[in-house]
């Protein structure tokens, strides 16, 4: 039990930095920079739906708390998607609006684990949900999953391996941050199904829904609509990523405890981003995601071509084994070597057990700008010997 001055061990477990600690280094390159570490995208949102177009002339109250739920127009714009995307029945009970995809995931934790419970990360995993379970005293554990599962039974058979008597739940991620791969729908089933034989809960985030390159979203919650809390995100769907606006979907009779804990953490979602959220959700914000989609891929593959990887198939990103340009001073002095550039890559490590891995964000400013950076990054492992 921690007494002054020390912070909580599981606080202390907790990565600082995910994404890059090499960041301050471009605060003062002396030329154009490459900032592809973090998972962003250079547009604005779509025009309407803007902080700018905001004005307490025609919205009166646009500075106040709204309802710990969520705007109650914005509550309804998502059930009405969620049942046109997901075919599940859904009521406002099934709702939070919550402080980004963050917030969301972070009052899952609270209200369904307890201290010790496990929670099984298909890995590589989007970096900041391990600190989330560690925050509310979950024990994250990172399964080696996405590269290696190759079937549906493999997928079970990989995570049965990791199950104990304290597995509370199983987090997954599709289109993956940050690999930029599916996991195909029937081995989501597969692994439903193998979470209702447990009596486990199911976290999908499912925030780049709008960016799958081929084919349709496969949906988690039609899975197993009574387990399943499904993380969907306005930042990825319409770069509104500054606004801190998402929302939860779940089993009714707890996400009244999801609500306990938003409340007593962030409180209310910025109403500002509430509304800026709802004028995307009546038609300028999935036009401006088509069109956002049609330029993520054509950025990304030709991305991946000159990297020599496999193009994505969703979210914004590309990720990928650099161990045979690494030297003695592994990861880190490749990134440095990079950073020295004025380019950043995200380490693996952040993502799960992946130490000689590196994520390129394809989006984060415009799309030549992004390619001159990875042409930069492939002239940069051709100058290093490769093992």
């Amino acid at each position: 039990m921690p007494r002054h001055p020390h912070a909580a061990p599981s606080v202390l477990a907790i990565k600082g930095s995910v994404y890059s600690t090499l960041a301050g280094r471009l605060e003062h390159f002396p030329g154009e920079t490459y900032p592809l570490h973090v998972g962003d995208t250079w547009m604005e949102p779509a025009e309407g739906c803007r902080m700018e177009d905001l004005r307490v002339a025609d919205l009166p109250g646009l500075h106040r708390y709204t309802s710990v739920h969520g705007m109650p127009a914005l509550v309804d714009a998502v059930v009405e998607r969620v049942r046109a995307r997901s075919g599940v029945p859904t009521e406002r009970a099934n709702v939070l609006i919550t402080a980004g995809g963050t917030g969301g995931l972070g009052a899952v934790a609270g209200a369904i684990l307890a201290p010790g419970d496990e929670v099984l990360l298909l890995a590589p995993h989007w970096p900041l949900i391990e600190g989330i379970v560690r925050s509310f005293h979950g024990v994250p554990v990172e399964v080696d999953f996405i590269g290696r599962a190759d079937s549906a039974e493999s997928a079970i058979e990989i995570v049965e391996r990791q199950l104990t008597s304290r597995t509370a739940a199983i987090y997954w991620n599709t289109p993956s941050n940050p690999t930029g791969r599916l996991i195909p729908g029937p081995w989501l089933e597969a692994l439903a199904e193998w979470a209702r034989r447990h009596d486990l809960w199911i976290l999908a985030d499912e925030v780049y829904e709008d960016y799958q390159f081929e084919g349709a979203h496969a949906y988690s919650r039609p899975l197993a609509p009574e387990r399943v809390f499904a993380c969907h995100s306005f930042s990825k769907a319409y770069g509104m990523a500054g606004n801190r606006c998402g929302y939860m979907v779940g089993p009714a009779e707890v996400m009244g405890e999801l609500m306990k804990v938003s409340t007593h953490t962030f409180y209310s979602t910025p109403t500002a981003s509430q509304v800026a959220a709802l004028r995307a959700l009546g038609g300028p914000g999935d036009r401006w995601a088509r069109a956002a989609r049609d330029q993520y891929i054509e950025t990304g593959r030709r991305a991946a071509r000159t990297l020599g990887l496999e193009p994505p198939e969703g979210s914004t990103f590309l990720f990928f084994d650099v161990s045979p340009w690494l030297g003695e001073d592994g990861l880190f002095g490749l990134l440095e070597a990079c950073a020295e550039r004025g380019l950043l890559l995200a380490p693996g490590a952040s993502f799960g057990p992946y130490p000689t891995h590196a994520r390129l964000c394809y989006t984060a400013v415009d799309p030549e700008r992004t390619q001159r950076g990875v042409e930069l990054l492939a002239s940069i492992l051709g100058t290093r010997r490769r093992r």
